[in-house]
């Protein structure tokens, strides 16, 4: 078993490290004028064990309202007693993957997703819907190369919305956008 490299304690001295690149990130796109809702913030470990230490802490601090087999992987999502400041947003939920096939150069925290409310069901759509409010993220999502940008639709084996999802990352950090909560995703599965 690898030993936990990654620590509640690591964490919050990280958090405005994160923040601060985030941020960046977000005037950088352009997205931050756009307001849009920031529905959870997700971490990166490398180990069962951390993951199991961590899931422990936050169940303390919040509930797990969801765990879900993911691309063969437990990923758990606690809705916080206390929701995390980032700028002007309040997070409320964090999501929790376990180790799967992929190590990570840097465990902690890896990015926030954010909803854009639309009715695109695939990433095609969705990138449409997003240069028409923002213009300036054409080129971005064209293939300029200081961004990597990763287009999917990750789904549980119960959820009936389609989330189509963009991850744009640079600087060890990613900002994704969806048109669904992450709330609305797991209400779907109950369905």
């Amino acid at each position: 078993m690898q030993p936990a490299t990654i620590t509640v304690e690591s964490l919050q001295q990280g958090w405005t490290r994160f923040e601060r690149k985030i941020l960046t990130l977000l005037s950088e796109l352009h997205l931050d004028p756009l307001n849009l809702h920031c529905d959870h913030v997700a971490l990166r470990v490398n180990s069962t064990q951390a993951a199991d230490e961590l899931v422990t802490w936050f169940s303390r601090h919040g509930e797990i309202i969801s765990n879900n087999i993911i691309n063969g992987r437990p990923i758990l999502i606690i809705a916080l007693d206390t929701p995390l400041q980032l700028g002007s947003m309040a997070i409320d939920c964090v999501e929790l993957p376990y180790p799967g096939d992929k190590h990570y150069p840097q465990e902690g925290w890896e990015h926030i997703e954010l909803v854009l409310p639309c009715d695109a069901q695939d990433c095609d759509q969705l990138s449409e819907r997003l240069i028409t409010l923002v213009p300036e993220l054409a080129p971005v999502l064209n293939g300029d190369r200081r961004f990597n940008i990763k287009m999917s639709s990750p789904k549980g084996e119960a959820e009936r919305l389609a989330n189509p999802t963009i991850a744009i990352k640079a600087d060890d950090v990613c900002i994704k956008i969806h048109p669904h909560t992450i709330r609305d995703i797991i209400a779907s599965e109950q369905r």
